[in-house]
């Protein structure tokens, strides 16, 4: 008999010692998740003046993460993640954010994305008439 009292108590710390942790962060509530449980979202923007990304070099390039929070060297990270959030992480969804004219001068520059949205492995090139046209389209996602 003590031998199966033994038994039972240490098979109940075991099973205490094991799913305890388990039950604690299954009955958490969302915002206090861990933050380790997120999709990544990291990417490398680039811009420079050419036809496509083959034929230009890079003139600038920043980082920009949005997940956990927004961050990276891109100067308006906050906005940049809010829009692509927005757009579902569709870079061509971004449409012209600014009533601003721009001229018709064929000067093209382009811009590339490489990185994870989300969890997913993320490859963008996109060439804009000029300057002025790339800076109205995403209005922050792609000035830099």
């Amino acid at each position: 008999m003590r031998n199966t009292a033994r038994w039972a108590a240490t098979l109940g710390l075991t099973a205490v010692a094991v799913c305890g942790p388990l039950t604690g962060a299954a009955g958490a509530a969302p915002g206090t998740a861990p933050s380790a449980l997120y999709a990544p979202s990291a990417l490398v923007l680039t811009v420079g003046h050419g036809d496509s990304a083959v034929t230009a070099t890079p003139e600038r390039a920043v980082t920009l993460n949005c997940a956990p929070t927004p961050s990276g060297t891109h100067p308006a990270a906050v906005e940049a993640c809010a829009e692509l959030r927005g757009a579902g992480g569709d870079f061509d969804a971004l449409t012209s954010g600014s009533d601003k004219p721009c001229t018709r001068e064929y000067n093209p520059v382009v811009v590339t994305v490489d990185g994870v949205w989300r969890g997913k492995r993320v490859s963008y090139e996109h060439t804009f008439g000029n300057e002025c046209v790339k800076n109205s389209y995403g209005t922050s996602v792609f000035t830099f």
